[in-house]
């Protein structure tokens, strides 16, 4: 690494910690130290008043907390964050609640919602079919669809793909095929050999005529890609742009961060999975060992439900009408009995439903012979805990790959204080030993599988933004469940011995960092 490009980074590191939540909170602590110092020296005879307005600040945010809609954890954690930090804490919860871009953003997506409910009606011979074939998902299907305009469909084909490489292969393949859009969201886009080889191909479709639509989080213009980024693509003829860029201490949507990965091709193609636009995800980098990740290829009727996504999120900062019906696609007359059930879904912090986590409790619920699980994190909830130790207990095979080299120290030794209740229920936690597991995967009972952007954490499950594939009576679910014990093969069983081994500065850590799991 050069000079220019070791300064480079070293100024993105730091603007990266500085413009950061723990930032922000170091920041707030210093202030408490100085209202400190000022109170001693300079304020002393308006002590008393001074600490009896963050006392009643202090415990009207504490009764607003307690009486909020929320998940119990998260309220837990904000409470001791204001008890044990009285200024920090209050000024810091304050900070979060009071946002005006997330109401902003919140209106704004219900308007693009209502404007594409109309091209995400159910089918009701679709609805009518998974009744007959099982009940359990024609309930799933109703909550998608009526709560969320998430339809239903048949006649779409799936492809898994057990490595990144594999996807990537495929998905260069098909976009070199584009005749008429391409639209493509992500939340870590980096330079290199993934990415480079991808922008050529989109710089051709864009000279052919092809529209290009491309958007990425705005985290990457912290550490990864130039803030202007987005006007480097344009003059290649590739719209360009980043879902809630970041703007320091006054970005009040830095917490829902875009973590989607979504690829649409002409309105019949589509991949989702936990496959990011960067070289570690195919292994062309070594960061944490092998890179073990997971994605689909949709073609047929469910790539509408991925096409509106996209069109919904890309709108939130247009003020132009879109013109959805030029992206839509007829529909398949034959019916593909073989290619099952596929419901794409999404999830956002603001439609007051939990719905990445509701389709893993589907799941968990409704299972017969087992569960099995593949995800990089482990901070669960109360909820998640009980679900997930209750199956096991019922006779029902649970079974969770972890990475054994993980890419995050702190959420490691968090997940790792959910071990011994997990294992004790009879839970079976497998640890990936070549490296690291991205993948978010769920599959039961040879029938039944989710593969998405959705990790089993606070953040995945109630933050962020996020999208999976729903897949029941489709083929490709028998080459999802393979693939699970093909990975096996290259884990190992994590006991009940080695969980009470563990060090004591490893527990103690975990145990300490699990009361912010929530923040994290």
């Amino acid at each position: 690494m050069s000079r220019r490009e070791a300064s480079g980074s070293a100024k993105r590191g730091l603007f990266r910690i500085i413009f950061s939540r723990s930032g922000i909170f170091l920041m707030m602590v210093l202030m408490q130290f100085g209202v400190f110092v000022a109170t001693t020296f300079h304020l002393r005879e308006y002590t008393f008043y001074i600490y009896g307005v963050f006392t009643i600040l202090r415990v009207v945010v504490i009764i607003y907390i307690i009486n909020r809609k929320g998940n119990p954890a998260f309220k837990i954690t904000w409470i001791l964050c204001v008890l044990a930090f009285p200024i920090v804490g209050t000024m810091f919860y304050v900070y979060v609640e009071m946002q005006v871009g997330t109401s902003f953003m919140q209106q704004r997506l219900t308007e693009l919602k209502l404007e594409t409910v109309p091209y995400m009606q159910q089918d009701q011979d679709v609805v009518d079919a998974i009744w007959a074939s099982k009940s359990a998902n024609a309930h799933l299907s109703y909550f998608l669809s009526n709560r969320l305009n998430f339809p239903t469909y048949r006649n779409t084909s799936v492809k898994y793909f057990p490595l990144g490489e594999h996807k990537f292969k495929y998905m260069v393949h098909e976009l070199k095929k584009a005749k008429k859009f391409i639209f493509m969201e992500y939340f870590i886009v980096d330079e290199g050999y993934m990415w480079d080889t991808l922008l050529e191909v989109l710089k051709q479709k864009a000279e052919e005529g092809v529209e290009v639509r491309f958007m990425y989080d705005g985290m990457c213009a912290i550490s990864l890609l130039p803030y202007g980024y987005p006007e480097q693509l344009k003059k290649f003829g590739i719209k360009c742009k980043m879902a809630n860029a970041v703007k320091p201490f006054l970005s009040t949507t830095q917490n829902n961060r875009d973590h989607r990965k979504i690829c649409v091709i002409d309105g019949k193609t589509a991949f989702t999975g936990g496959v990011n636009l960067a070289d570690e995800y195919i292994n062309k980098k070594v960061r944490f060992g092998h890179w073990k990740d997971t994605a689909v290829m949709l073609k047929g009727d469910a790539v509408q439900s991925f096409t509106m996504m996209f069109l919904e999120m890309w709108n939130v900062t247009e003020r132009r009408q879109e013109n959805y019906k030029r992206y839509l696609t007829p529909k398949r007359k034959e019916l593909k009995r073989e290619y099952g059930y596929v419901i794409p879904y999404a999830d956002s912090p603001f439609d007051n439903e939990n719905v990445g986590e509701e389709v893993y409790f589907h799941i968990l619920n409704h299972a017969k012979k087992y569960v099995h699980i593949m995800t990089p994190y482990l901070i669960l909830d109360n909820e998640m805990i009980t679900t997930l130790t209750r199956v096991a207990k019922s006779g029902i095979e649970v079974a969770i790959i972890m990475p054994h080299i993980p890419d995050k120290w702190y959420a490691f030794v968090v997940a790792q204080t959910y071990y011994q209740e997990l294992i004790e229920s009879g839970v079976m936690i497998y640890e990936y030993t070549p490296g690291f597991v991205h993948a978010k995967v769920f599959v039961s009972d040879d029938d039944t599988a989710t593969v998405g952007t959705i990790n089993l954490d606070y953040r995945s499950l109630y933050l962020h933004f996020e999208c999976g594939a729903f897949i029941y009576n489709n083929s490709e679910i028998d080459r999802i469940e393979r693939d699970f014990q093909q990975t096996l093969r290259h884990c190992h069983k994590v006991t009940l011995m080695e969980v009470k081994k563990r060090t004591m500065l490893t527990k103690v850590a975990g145990q300490v960092l699990r009361l912010v799991a929530p923040l994290m």
